[in-house]
């Protein structure tokens, strides 16, 4: 496959959508163009190409892609339905590498793929597929990259970071990948510097592998002022109650937490990645000391 040079992004301006784009500008790889929303309000450097769309108008956005190698998709969940018009016009427009919105857990595992917070990505995958399969020429990745690291750290998702009680899900021993945002960053970048080998598949990435009880007891080694006790929490039963909310049409944060912990921190759920491609792409593991930098930071910011 010829070098992809002009690169689109929708959702530039997300948590995860800040630093791809920051790291698609700073590789010098590619022309970047972002795609944005009418309403929109985000701001973005003046050297930068902004396009405008409605991303429901499939001649609209055909329109803004024109000439455009590849586009990377960091819509989020909520918007997952508005990517159909996106790989619709991709095709039209001649794009040649498509990349959803999928950053997430092992959703090709059957367990995870099976929890309804991650239905709309299974069926988008299922779309992606099909206009692959009918259109040589377009060609797509599924980056997969567990939870965030540095930005569930910050939000308190592997545990509590002013002390007192903090969650064990199924005890706290499950190795489980992570990755930073800004590894992401550079995993898409790489992602479309290898477009032959990266084709038509999921690709695996990880910053490294932990557990909840390695997290804590880090935690515990730099910020000794701080008390934690532990509370054990069944997955299972969490899925439980993410199920019942969501048949009760009740869809909120906490049913989307449960299946999220289910599909990190279960067994059998493809948690922690036996296959990465941190290799091709040229991306280091990072140490157990990074891991205890990056707490350390965060505990003193929060504290």
């Amino acid at each position: 496959m010829e070098a992809i040079r002009n690169v689109a992004i929708a959702g530039a301006s997300g948590a995860l959508g800040s630093p791809i784009f920051e790291a698609l500008l700073k590789s010098g790889h590619f022309n970047v163009t972002v795609l944005t929303r009418h309403s929109s309000e985000a701001k973005f450097p003046d050297s930068v190409k902004v396009i405008r769309v409605d991303y429901t108008s499939v001649p609209e956005l055909t329109e803004a892609l024109a000439g455009q190698h590849a586009v990377v998709s960091v819509l989020t969940t909520s918007a997952m339905e508005t990517q159909i018009p996106l790989i619709e016009a991709s095709v039209k427009a001649g794009v040649r590498r498509f990349l959803p919105s999928e950053f997430c857990a092992n959703i090709g595992n059957p367990k995870a793929g099976s929890l309804p917070v991650y239905h709309s990505k299974v069926q988008l995958h299922d779309v992606v597929r099909q206009k692959a399969a009918e259109n040589p020429n377009f060609t797509y990745s599924l980056i997969r990259n567990g939870p965030f690291l540095d930005w569930s750290l910050a939000f308190g998702f592997f545990i509590n970071l002013k002390g007192g009680e903090t969650p064990l899900y199924d005890g706290g021993d499950r190795p489980f990948s992570t990755t930073t945002l800004a590894t992401i960053g550079q995993a898409v970048v790489e992602v479309l510097r290898h477009p032959d080998e990266t084709k038509n598949r999921a690709v695996f990435v990880q910053d490294l592998v932990t557990t909840q009880n390695e997290m804590l007891a880090i935690a515990q080694k730099v910020k000794p002022e701080i008390t934690w006790t532990t509370k054990n929490v069944s997955t299972a039963e969490m899925e439980d109650m993410a199920q019942q909310k969501y048949a009760s049409g009740s869809m909120d944060l906490v049913a989307s937490v449960g299946f999220f912990c289910r599909s990190v921190y279960a067994e059998g759920y493809g948690g922690e990645f036996k296959e990465v491609d941190n290799d091709l792409l040229g991306i280091p593991l990072k140490s157990k000391a990074d891991l205890e930098v990056l707490i350390k930071d965060v505990l003193e910011n929060a504290n």
